[in-house]
């Protein structure tokens, strides 16, 4: 079934095809995703998901619209049955997810996906990135990891900004943001109010996850440069209150973790040529910087901050909108973005 959608805006008339989707986990991200697409002019005629506080609900009633019909199942093939494509919501890490995907691309459906390491998976998973990308070629389906950060901000947004610098020496990018204005969710994962033992120690053990994705941004504009790095280097730490900080009716006390800071670092033969930093804070401005270092000048480029969540999911639908015009197989933001980025020196491949 095809919809065709049309908006009046500014006086003018769009008409554009709109999708029939899925979404596979219908936490808080997956409900955006559902809320920001249907305000897109798509529908959702799938939800999946094993939280039985979710199950049979109505998708429309979860994201706070009218009723739609369509409940949330954790049948799969009940809930793909009638989707053009699959947004996908429901970890970082491939390997924990990584079935879900599989089992999506053996129903023949594309999916654009939420999980931070599917944004540049021949980093850390090599063989399940060649898999998936096998199998989706064998079904005759796109798979691609994004979102705001990565897939947009540190690396997708760099490499654009790259395009008109005609050697680059080298690409920096920071994010910074205040954590108290992000979900309790978000909160957790950075140790907001925690003793900074148990955070580092929770960091080592992975019950705490502070940001994924470094070293997935550092690969993505290496990717677009075609610059063969020699060395990734990762690392976060937690960042301390040196005096009580309110947070709604809580309070960090003093010594407590008020979030975090990190880094990741590309080389190419030992000489830093991408750095990628982000800062998660209570208390911290924000906004994202972008410098670019080249040969002939130098470009800066600084916003006032991007809302996480929201841009996430408007990455997302951004992409799904635009699938059916790339190959199939697994792709990365640097496949289909129009830009690379002339990079100088050695190590190019």
């Amino acid at each position: 079934m095809i919809i065709i959608v049309t908006v009046r805006y500014c006086g003018y008339s769009i008409t554009f095809m709109g999708l029939r989707l899925a979404v596979y986990g219908f936490g808080e991200i997956g409900r955006l995703l559902a809320r920001v697409a249907i305000k897109r002019g798509h529908e959702v005629v799938g939800a999946i998901d094993i939280d039985p506080m979710l199950l049979g609900r109505d998708v429309g009633e979860l994201i706070g619209e009218d009723r739609i019909g369509v409940r949330v199942t954790s049948n799969v093939e009940e809930a793909l049955k009638e989707c053009d494509l699959v947004l996908h919501a429901t970890g970082s890490y491939l390997h924990m997810v990584y079935d879900q995907i599989c089992e999506v691309l053996r129903f023949g459906k594309s999916i654009v996906s939420t999980c931070e390491t599917l944004a540049y998976p021949f980093y850390r998973y090599p063989v399940l990135a060649r898999r998936l990308d096998k199998l989706a070629r064998t079904r005759g389906a796109t798979v691609i990891g994004a979102g705001i950060n990565p897939g947009f901000l540190l690396d997708s947004l760099a490499i654009i900004i790259s395009a008109s610098v005609p050697r680059v020496v080298e690409v920096r990018a920071k994010r910074s943001l205040n954590a108290l204005a992000r979900r309790e969710s978000f909160r957790r994962k950075i140790g907001l109010g925690l003793d900074p033992g148990e955070f580092e120690s929770g960091l080592r053990s992975g019950r705490y996850s502070g940001h994924v994705g470094y070293a997935e941004s550092v690969c993505l504009i290496a990717d677009a440069a075609g610059l063969n790095l020699t060395k990734i280097i990762e690392m976060q730490e937690p960042l301390i209150a040196e005096e009580a900080i309110r947070c709604g009716d809580h309070v960090i006390e003093k010594g407590r973790v008020r979030g975090i800071r990190g880094y990741g670092i590309g080389y190419a033969d030992d000489v830093e040529r991408i750095r990628i930093e982000f800062e998660a804070a209570a208390g911290s401005s924000d906004y994202e910087e972008i410098v670019i270092r080249g040969e002939e000048y130098s470009i800066t480029w600084r916003s006032s901050g991007t809302p996480g969540d929201l841009g996430t999911a408007s990455v997302i639908l951004s992409i799904a909108e635009r699938v059916e015009e790339f190959p199939y197989g697994l792709l990365t933001m640097s496949d289909i973005l129009p830009y690379g980025i002339g990079f100088g020196g050695r190590a190019k491949l």
